[in-house]
């Protein structure tokens, strides 16, 4: 039975794919399971249409990824922490921490995207890659400096 398949089907093929099942595969497991539906000469022409339409958002969406990484490649954020006299932190820098930084500067950044080889402990300077969609790449540089404890503040004020 020819089908087009509505969604990736492994071992069979991607979404959109037109393939020859077996007919009984096609009744028993995947129609009923919403996976495929017949290819028809109708179907056909529709999924061209959609084919179109999905070319079209993949690219918008490559054009703002591009966007996006062109605004954050080079930025550097400075984020403050808790730190020992030897410039250790007291707690760890983590990809979450990095992400919810760069949502308050207006960037849209997954916890997910920000790659470090390992949480940050130390203060300095730190080289932050962030892996966008369309396999994107932005690198920023985090300073994370020490942050001032509540009596240096208010000599600092007088």
């Amino acid at each position: 039975m020819k089908v087009i398949l509505l969604q990736d089907i492994p071992k069979i093929g991607k979404k959109f794919d037109v393939k020859e099942v077996a007919d009984g595969y096609a009744r028993n497991f995947l129609l009923p399971e919403g996976l495929i539906k017949p290819a028809t000469e109708e179907a056909l022409k529709i999924l061209e249409a959609e084919k179109a339409a999905a070319a079209k958002k993949a690219e918008e969406e490559l054009k703002e990824a591009e966007k996006t990484v062109s605004q954050l490649d080079g930025q550097e954020i400075e984020l403050f922490a808790k730190a020992d006299e030897s410039g250790k932190l007291f707690g760890a820098i983590t990809p979450l921490k990095i992400a919810k930084v760069l949502k308050e500067k207006g960037f849209e950044a997954k916890k997910s995207q920000v790659k470090i080889p390992e949480p940050i402990k130390t203060i300095g300077e730190h080289e932050i890659t962030l892996e966008m969609e369309h396999g994107l790449e932005a690198k920023i540089k985090l300073i994370v400096s020490e942050q001032l404890k509540e009596d240096q503040k208010e000599e600092d004020l007088e």
